[in-house]
């Protein structure tokens, strides 16, 4: 588990711009269950490619996206193990994979970025791709 002095900045780098933190297994149910609307869920990672790509790109989609999710949360991988392992059982069948992106309609996971497809890839091309996904979802 990663010291929370650690991940303290790269929480904030979220919750700043709006995100809801799902410390809990029961935050996670009592966010996802039965959810009417949209939730994008963020899979927060102290590593390169969240810092570089994956959280500057969501924030850039949403800056850019005239369609937004209703509901913006984000667990973190490392910290708060047991919410990112309840939030990975409603991502099934994709793998544990962070940072990752899932959003959700009306309970039900519509779209899934995984951290293969935020490697090597730059904070625009993750935020276009979102503006799309939000344009088809939200």
């Amino acid at each position: 588990m990663y010291p929370e002095p650690l991940v303290a900045p790269m929480r904030t780098d979220l919750t700043s711009a709006g995100f809801k933190e799902l410390r809990t297994p029961a935050d996670v149910d009592q966010t996802l269950n039965n959810s009417k609307g949209t939730i994008l869920l963020v899979f927060n990672s102290v590593c390169g490619c969240a810092a570089g790509a994956a959280r500057p790109g969501i924030k850039w989609a949403l800056q850019n996206s005239a369609k937004k999710p209703d509901q913006l949360t984000t667990v973190f991988a490392g910290a708060d193990i047991e919410a990112v392992a309840r939030a990975r059982e409603y991502t099934l069948p994709y793998p544990p994979s962070s940072p990752s992106i899932a959003l959700f309609k009306d309970g039900e996971l519509v779209h899934f970025v995984e951290r293969h497809h935020i490697e090597g890839r730059n904070a625009q091309m993750i935020g276009e791709h979102l503006v799309e996904v939000f344009d088809e979802y939200c």
